[in-house]
């Protein structure tokens, strides 16, 4: 198995598409940057989730989001008007909503809700240390 981590920008919102047998198909495209100065250079990586995980992620990856993504790495050829093209894709086993605020969005973390406080606040903690 080939397996690659990586970070980058997703370059539009994702599609969401269902396969015959009713399961849910996430497809959005990231850009990895590569090398510094002169030498730097984008690559696209095509990426695909599976399941329910397509379906409750869907809504949050819009373009610009920067994500962690691992997964099983799987390039394919394919030809286009005559010339041998390559797509670099990815299937997604492991995806993490990376930043917070984007220009003009509200920033959406639903996995970091706020919490209600449990006990006193810090004044109560220093008063019960020993010394």
């Amino acid at each position: 198995m080939n397996v690659i981590t990586f970070t980058g920008n997703l370059g539009k919102d994702a599609e969401v598409r269902y396969a015959p047998n009713g399961d849910a198909i996430a497809s959005f495209s990231v850009a990895l940057t590569h090398g510094y100065g002169d030498k730097k250079g984008t690559a696209w990586l095509r990426c695909s989730l599976f399941g329910k995980r397509a379906e409750s992620l869907a809504p949050y990856l819009v373009k610009g989001q920067l994500v962690a993504i691992s997964g099983e790495f799987a390039p394919r050829e394919y030809e286009k008007d005559g010339q041998t093209r390559m797509s670099l894709d990815v299937r997604v086993n492991d995806l993490t909503l990376v930043g917070g605020k984007r220009d003009g969005q509200q920033e959406v973390r639903p996995a970091q809700q706020a919490q209600p406080s449990v006990g006193g606040g810090l004044g109560d903690f220093q008063d019960d240390i020993p010394f």
